[in-house]
């Protein structure tokens, strides 16, 4: 095999190596930053890192699509999730959403629970309405960061399983919402595999996250917070 024939072959190799040790390299940073946000000792300290890490994951998420060639514009988007979606696929979400809060508030009554299990902290419209946001950037944050690369490192299917649970250990301590969300998140990022649009699964997120905060008694949900939040409530 001629010299050139061994660079044509190992070149690619190489940046196929550094880009898979670059894609780590960003889920651990971001991973970090974001557990620093939800274990830090104070408020301030904690919006300090949650802004770090917002800004972290937006910049390298544009940088990979203004870096990616190799799609089109729309592709790109595609991929991302932050296309509008088909009609048909809004509604298989929403419907098994829909489907799952009904499943939850039943099987509660018939634990005869009481709901709202706590009359004095369920949310009012307002904080609902900003819910749903915060149930957006998660998705974003989710899908559009965290799916795509390991997507991009071991495959759709088993991105699935390995993004839900990275999503299930940032609410730990809390054992609710910790076991909820990789239920819920097992179910996200599949349907987000194959309709690949955020905006209803951000929907049907907040739909039962505002659930679980009206089914929960809060001696177990502690005002639905996580790390060190969870443990000084």
């Amino acid at each position: 095999m001629s010299e050139m024939a061994v660079e044509s072959t190992t070149y690619p190799a190489v940046a196929t190596a550094f880009r898979r040790y670059f894609v780590w390299a960003q889920i651990v940073v971001v991973f970090l930053f974001l557990e620093v946000a939800i274990w830090a000792s104070t408020v301030e300290i904690r919006n300090r890192w949650a802004a770090i890490s917002g800004i972290t994951i937006l910049i390298l998420v544009l940088t990979d699509l203004l870096m990616d060639r190799s799609r089109s514009s729309w592709a790109s988007f595609y991929r991302l999730g932050i296309g509008l979606p088909k009609a048909a696929d809004a509604g298989v979400v929403l419907g098994i959403g829909f489907a799952t809060l009904l499943f939850m508030m039943i099987f509660v009554r018939s634990l005869g629970g009481q709901i709202p299990a706590n009359p004095t902290l369920f949310p009012n419209l307002q904080s609902a309405s900003g819910y749903v946001i915060w149930a957006l950037i998660q998705e974003f944050i989710l899908q559009s960061f965290f799916f795509n690369r390991f997507e991009e490192l071991y495959g759709s299917a088993s991105a699935v399983w390995i993004a839900a649970t990275l999503f299930a250990a940032v609410h730990l301590p809390n054992p609710i919402l910790t076991t909820a969300t990789l239920i819920g998140a097992l179910f996200f990022c599949e349907a987000f595999r194959r309709y690949r649009s955020i905006y209803p699964l951000a929907m049907v997120h907040a739909m039962l996250g505002l659930t679980i905060a009206l089914t929960v008694p809060n001696s177990l949900l502690h005002h639905m917070r996580v790390g060190i939040g969870y443990l000084r409530y």
